[in-house]
C-alpha cells in the first residue's frame, strides 16, 4: 500500500470502536515472576493501555485506513501492548476493506522487535494465541506471528524497507548502566548519541532514518532531549528532516504501569518542513480524557470537555532547547530574547562552586581546619542559602591550589600534608588523579580560586523548586558545587538579586530545565545562562534605585518596575510572583 493512505488529511479520521465479538480485547502483557525487574533493569517501562489507543490514533493508524496495506514499526514491544492494541485495528481494517485477499497480505503489515530472548519467546505465543482468538486459523495464526516478530537489537540489526508508522515507548538507559564496548557501538553508529545521551536517543535516530515519505513517528519517553544539551543532535536532525507535529506533556500522568520519574512527553514527527505544532498538556491517563485529547489534536472534534489543545510556532532554534508551549510566560521569554542580551551579554559570569571528589576529606567545619591560614577557605554550601538570605554554618575547605593554578608543594606547607596524608591512598584512586596519582592525587576536581571567595556575588542552589533562594554575599565565602554564583563588574549585584528573585530566573528556568522528581527545577549554568537582562546602563536612574533598595531589603523587585526596566507593557509581568510591587 502507498504511504499516502495513511497521510490523508487528519480533519477525515475516524475514531472507530471495534466490535469485541470479533475481536477480543488485547490481552495484559503475561510476565513471570522476576521478569518485571529484569525488564525495567533493561529500561522496559510498560505504557498502560488508554495511552497506547492514544499514541495510536495521533498517529493515525485507525482501522478506518487500509491498514492491511501500509506497514507499521514497534521497535522495543517489551511486553507487546502496543503490538497487541495495532493488531486488532489492523484486523479490523482488513475485514472492512472491499477487496478478497487471504490472510497473507498481513504478513508484512506490522514488525516488532525485542532484544530479550524470553521476552520475544513470550510474546510470540501470547500473540499467536491473540490472532487465533480473533478468528484467523492456527497456521495463520502461528505464521503471522512469525513474521511480525523480530529477535534482535534494534540498533545493530538489519531491519529492511520503510515504514508508514512507529510507535512505541523505547527504552530508558542511561549511559551508565551500558557497557562500554555497547557504549561505543552505538556512539559509532549514531550521531545523535552525543553527550550523556540516553539509549532513547538513538532509537530516535534509527527510527527516523525508517520512515516512508509520508510516515509519522510516535513515541512516548522522557522530554529531556527537547530541552537537555545531549539532546542538541536530535533536536538539529528534526528540524533538519523532519517536522515535529504534535507535542503532548504527560508529566504527572500516570501513563506507565509503573512509577516514573522522568518528566515524559509525547511527540509525533514526520517527513515534511515544519509548521506550526499541536500541542497539549494531558490530565490524565483516562481513557475518555486521551480520546477527547486525540480528537483535537488531529482535528477531527473540538475541545467541549476538559481537554485543550492549542498551535505552538515553530520550535526550532538551531541546536538550543524548545519551547513547546504557547502562554503569557513564553511569549514573554520570546519578546525578551528577541530584544535583551543574557546574563553574561550583559556583563555577569555564571559558574558553578568547587567540587572535590572527596568532601569528607576536604570539607569540614571550618575552625577544625588546623592547615596554614592560606590553605582553607570558608565555605558556603547549599543549606547556607535560606529564601534569599545568606547564613553561614561555619563549613570550610582545604585548598590545595596556588594562586597561579598550580598544585601546591606539599613540602611548603606540612600541616596540610598532615591533614591529607592519612587519605593519600583513597585520594590516588579517584579518577580526577588516577593518570598520575604521584603527582596529582591530593588535587581537588576543580581548581579552587582563592579570588573569588572575596568577591561580591550572587549564590545560587542548584536543586530548589522556585527561584526565591538566590543570596548575596558580599565577599568572604567560596562556592561549593551544589552553588552556582553569578558575578559582574556592570551589574550592581543587590539590583540583580531583586530582578532574579522576582521571577524572572525562574521563568527562564521553569521553560528550558527539565524537571525532576518532586517537581524541583535545577538552576543549572546552563539555564542561567539563558535568562535575559538589559545591560545596566539600560536601566533609568530612578528604577536602579528602586532597585538597589528591593535587593538590599532583602526584597524582589515588583513587577510594575520590571516592565519598565525591560521595557514591557504595564501588566506583561503580573503573573511573576510578588506581583503588587510598585
Amino acid at each position: 500500500m502507498p504511504s499516502s493512505r495513511l497521510s490523508v488529511p487528519t480533519a477525515t479520521l475516524v475514531f472507530m470502536s471495534i466490535q469485541p465479538a470479533l475481536f477480543p480485547p488485547p490481552p495484559r502483557p503475561v510476565l513471570a515472576s522476576g521478569v518485571e525487574d529484569a525488564a525495567r533493569a533493561r529500561g522496559a517501562v510498560f505504557t498502560r493501555q488508554p495511552v497506547v489507543d492514544f499514541m495510536l490514533d495521533l498517529a493515525g493508524y485507525t482501522p478506518d485506513r487500509d491498514l492491511h496495506r501500509a506497514r507499521l514499526l514497534e521497535p522495543s514491544f517489551g511486553g507487546g501492548r502496543f503490538v497487541l492494541a495495532a493488531a486488532k485495528r489492523l484486523l479490523e481494517a482488513w475485514r472492512s476493506a472491499d477487496d478478497d485477499q487471504g490472510d497473507s497480505v498481513l504478513d508484512p503489515a506490522i514488525r516488532a522487535v525485542e532484544l530479550d530472548r524470553p521476552t520475544f519467546e513470550a510474546f510470540r505465543a501470547q500473540l499467536a494465541g491473540f490472532l487465533l482468538a480473533a478468528g484467523l486459523p492456527e497456521l495463520s495464526a502461528q505464521r503471522i506471528a512469525r513474521s511480525w516478530l523480530v529477535n534482535e537489537d534494534f540498533l545493530d540489526g538489519g531491519l529492511e524497507g520503510e515504514f508508514d508508522v512507529v510507535v512505541g515507548n523505547p527504552p530508558y538507559v542511561r549511559q551508565e548502566n551500558m557497557e562500554l564496548e555497547m557504549l561505543a557501538r552505538y556512539r559509532g553508529s549514531y550521531s545523535t548519541m552525543v553527550g550523556r545521551a540516553d539509549l532513547y536517543v538513538a532509537f530516535f535516530e534509527r527510527s527516523l532514518g525508517l520512515l516512508a515519505p509520508e510516515g509519522r513517528l510516535c513515541f512516548i519517553c522522557s522530554d529531556a532531549w527537547t530541552k537537555n544539551a545531549y539532546g542538541r543532535e536530535l533536536r538539529r536532525l528534526v528540524c533538519g528532516r523532519f517536522a515535529l507535529q504534535t507535542y503532548v506533556d504527560m508529566y504527572g500522568v500516570d501513563a506507565f504501569e509503573s512509577d516514573v520519574s522522568a518528566y515524559t512527553s509525547v511527540t509525533v514527527i514526520a517527513r515534511g518542513g515544519q509548521g506550526a505544532v499541536r500541542a497539549a498538556k494531558a490530565e490524565s491517563a483516562d481513557a475518555v480524557h486521551l480520546g477527547e485529547l486525540g480528537r483535537l489534536l488531529t482535528g477531527t472534534a473540538s475541545g467541549t470537555g476538559q481537554a485543550q489543545a492549542e498551535s505552538v510556532p515553530h520550535p526550532a532554534r538551531g541546536t538550543g532547547p524548545w519551547l513547546l508551549r504557547s502562554d503569557r510566560r513564553v511569549d514573554v521569554i520570546r519578546d525578551l530574547e528577541s530584544r535583551c542580551g543574557t546574563l553574561e551579554e550583559a556583563g555577569c559570569r555564571v559558574g558553578i562552586g568547587v567540587a572535590t571528589g572527596a568532601d569528607k576529606v576536604f570539607v569540614r567545619p571550618f575552625a577544625d581546619l588546623d592547615v596554614e591560614e592560606s590553605r582553607r577557605l570558608p565555605l558556603a554550601v547549599n543549606k547556607d542559602v535560606v529564601r534569599g538570605e545568606l547564613a553561614w554554618t561555619g563549613q570550610g575547605v582545604l585548598n590545595p591550589w596556588e594562586d597561579s593554578g598550580r598544585l601546591v608543594d606539599l613540602a611548603a606547607y606540612p600541616r596540610l600534608a598532615a591533614a591529607l596524608a592519612p587519605h593519600r591512598e583513597r585520594l590516588g584512586r579517584r579518577h580526577t588523579a588516577r593518570r598520575d596519582a604521584e603527582r596529582l592525587w591530593h588535587k581537588t576536581i576543580d581548581r579552587i580560586t582563592p579570588s573569588l571567595a572575596w568577591r561580591p556575588k550572587l549564590l545560587v542552589p542548584d536543586m530548589r523548586g522556585d527561584g526565591d533562594a538566590i543570596a548575596y554575599d558580599p565577599g568572604g565565602l567560596y562556592p561549593h558545587h551544589n552553588l552556582y554564583f553569578v558575578t559582574s563588574e556592570e551589574w550592581d549585584l543587590r539590583a540583580l538579586q531583586a530582578v532574579l528573585r522576582s521571577g524572572i530566573a525562574k521563568l527562564f528556568v521553569e521553560a528550558y530545565a527539565v524537571r525532576i522528581g518532586g517537581s524541583f527545577l535545577r538552576f543549572q549554568a546552563q539555564y542561567l545562562r539563558r535568562i535575559r537582562v538589559p545591560t545596566w546602563s539600560e536601566v533609568a536612574p530612578a528604577d536602579r534605585a528602586l532597585l538597589r533598595e528591593a535587593g538590599t531589603a532583602g526584597v524582589k523587585a515588583g513587577h510594575r518596575v520590571l516592565e519598565r526596566v525591560y521595557g514591557l507593557g504595564r501588566g506583561s509581568l503580573g503573573f511573576l510572583e510578588g506581583e503588587g510591587g510598585k
